[in-house]
């Protein structure tokens, strides 16, 4: 039987347009059981059945605090986690939601043309692309460069656009496994636009990433 994802677009903050595009996107790969949700209660409750939970394009506080216990149980046991864009902009206030996801989301310049170099091609969200992919966003900066075992798999390339804040070393994209449980988690800045839930580069990215962190990739 294919994994089961919970897909979660909650907004508390700015929501994308592009929301049931992407949706439509993950349950169109054919790849996942999707159960799509917007409603806080559905984190409440266990999470062991899915293989992995991905925020897609959340912002702001978007869980109660039996939500944030159960995803925080659910992850420290070995539950897959996958952030997509907005997700950097989520729980600010929930510290290990920070943890989890290696970095925050702090500004982006206007959504522009660009350049994301592949810093790591051996990876399911990676292998497809070109060493250089040119592609239209809001080339998020974040407030630090995921450490510790995180295994960065795209970096902006800041000559590229106008208004990059991080220098050589801009994340994009990055994935880490999480203690011995052997959690993973996978997150990607792109897919602001709606655009880009028909980019075939992009959704092999999507898809990719998404394998990946719900342990399928193997």
């Amino acid at each position: 039987m294919p994994p089961r994802l919970l897909l979660y677009t909650r907004t508390a903050d700015y929501r994308h347009d592009s929301i049931p595009d992407a949706v439509a996107a993950v349950r169109a790969f054919g790849e996942f059981v999707v159960e799509h949700t917007e409603d806080p209660a559905d984190l409440e409750r266990p999470l062991d059945g899915f293989a992995a939970v991905v925020f897609l394009s959340t912002s702001g506080e978007v869980l109660s605090p039996a939500g944030r216990a159960r995803l925080e149980g659910y992850t420290r046991a070995g539950g897959g986690f996958a952030g997509v864009h907005a997700a950097a902009c989520t729980e600010y206030g929930w510290p290990y939601y920070g943890e989890l996801l290696g970095a925050r989301f702090t500004r982006h310049p206007a959504c522009q043309p660009g350049r994301a170099l592949v810093a790591d091609a051996d990876h399911p969200a990676t292998r497809h692309l070109p060493p250089a992919w040119e592609f239209t966003d809001e080339w998020y900066d974040f407030d630090r460069v995921p450490g510790g075992p995180a295994r960065v798999l795209l970096r902006a390339d800041e000559r590229s656009y106008d208004g990059g804040g991080m220098g050589a070393d801009h994340p994009l994209a990055w994935c880490r496994e999480r203690g011995p449980a052997g959690g993973r988690m996978f997150y990607t800045a792109f897919g602001h636009a709606t655009g880009a839930y028909r980019d075939p580069d992009f959704l092999a990215h999507l898809n990719g990433g998404l394998i990946w962190a719900a342990g399928a990739a193997d």
